[in-house]
C-alpha cells in the first residue's frame, strides 16, 4: 500500500465546504501517480518505453466527504493484472484511519507508438511489489448499461485545462462535466464511469442524460455519435 497525508483546502471544496467530486477523483490521480514515480515507473520511464496507462474504468463509492480543514489520508494499491488490464483499489480514510471514500478502478496500457493496448509485463509493474489483497466493498460490472430514453441536456467545447499529459481529456473532467447537468442540491453517493475514447482539445461533447433507479447516467458524446464516455452518478439515498 501507498499512501500520503494531506488536508483538505478551500480550493479543494464545493460550495458546501466539503471536498468536491473533482478533488475526490484528483486525490486518486495524484496517489497512484505519486506511488509510480517513487517506484521508478513514473511519466520520464513510460515516455522512455513509449507507453501510457490510461483508465478503463472507475466505481467510487462515497460514504462521507470530508470537510475543509480535515486531515485526511489517501492511499492505493494494485490488486490484480489481467492481460492489458492493471487493477487497483483507492482509499480516502479520517484521522481515526475509518473509511471516507472507497474506490475501484481499472486500467490498460497502451503503445504511446501505436495507441493500440498492449499486453503488461512484470517489468511494468514489479517495482510496485507484490499485489495487495483486493478491497472489502460492492463492485459493479465495468460496462455501464444506458437507460432506454436519454435526452441530450447540453454540449461544450474541450477547453486547455480539461487536457493531462497524455494530451487527451482527463478523466476527472469527464465526471465533472457530467455532474454539471444534475439538479442543485444532488448528492452523490456513488460514481461509475466507463471511458471508451479519448476527447481531445477542440473536441464538442454532446451530454445526454437518462434516469435510473438510483440516480442518472451521462452520455458524453462526440457529434459524430460516438460515446467517449459513460458517467453513472447514484445519489445517497
Amino acid at each position: 500500500m501507498y499512501e500520503f497525508q494531506s488536508r483538505v483546502r478551500y480550493s479543494e471544496t464545493d460550495v458546501d465546504a466539503q471536498l468536491s467530486v473533482t478533488g475526490i477523483m484528483n486525490y486518486f490521480q495524484d496517489c497512484s501517480t505519486f506511488q509510480s514515480e517513487d517506484c521508478g515507473v513514473g511519466l520520464s520511464y513510460l515516455e522512455r518505453e513509449k507507453k501510457a496507462w490510461l483508465l478503463s474504468s472507475w466505481q467510487i463509492q462515497v460514504i462521507k466527504r470530508p470537510k475543509l480543514g480535515d486531515k485526511i489520508y489517501i492511499a492505493t494499491w494494485p490488486y490484480e493484472i489481467k492481460g492489458i488490464y492493471g487493477l487497483r483499489n483507492f482509499v480516502i480514510l479520517d484521522e481515526k484511519r475509518e473509511y471516507l471514500v472507497k474506490a475501484n478502478s481499472c486500467w490498460f496500457l497502451i503503445s504511446t507508438e501505436t495507441g493500440k493496448p498492449i499486453r503488461v509485463t512484470r517489468g511494468d509493474v514489479d517495482a510496485y511489489g507484490a499485489e495487495e489483497p483486493r478491497l472489502s466493498m460492492d463492485y459493479a460490472a465495468r460496462k455501464i448499461a444506458l437507460p432506454e430514453k436519454m435526452e441530450e441536456v447540453g454540449s461544450l467545447l474541450v477547453m486547455k485545462h480539461q487536457i493531462d499529459t497524455n494530451h487527451h481529456v482527463n478523466n476527472a473532467q469527464y465526471v465533472d462535466m457530467a455532474r454539471e447537468t444534475l439538479p442543485d442540491g444532488t448528492e452523490i453517493g456513488e460514481i461509475r464511469a466507463e471511458y471508451k475514447r479519448a476527447a481531445v482539445l477542440g473536441d464538442r461533447i454532446v451530454l445526454k442524460r437518462g434516469l435510473t433507479e438510483d440516480g442518472h447516467v451521462i452520455s458524453l458524446c462526440g457529434e459524430d455519435g460516438g460515446i467517449f464516455a459513460n458517467v453513472e452518478l447514484k445519489e445517497k439515498p
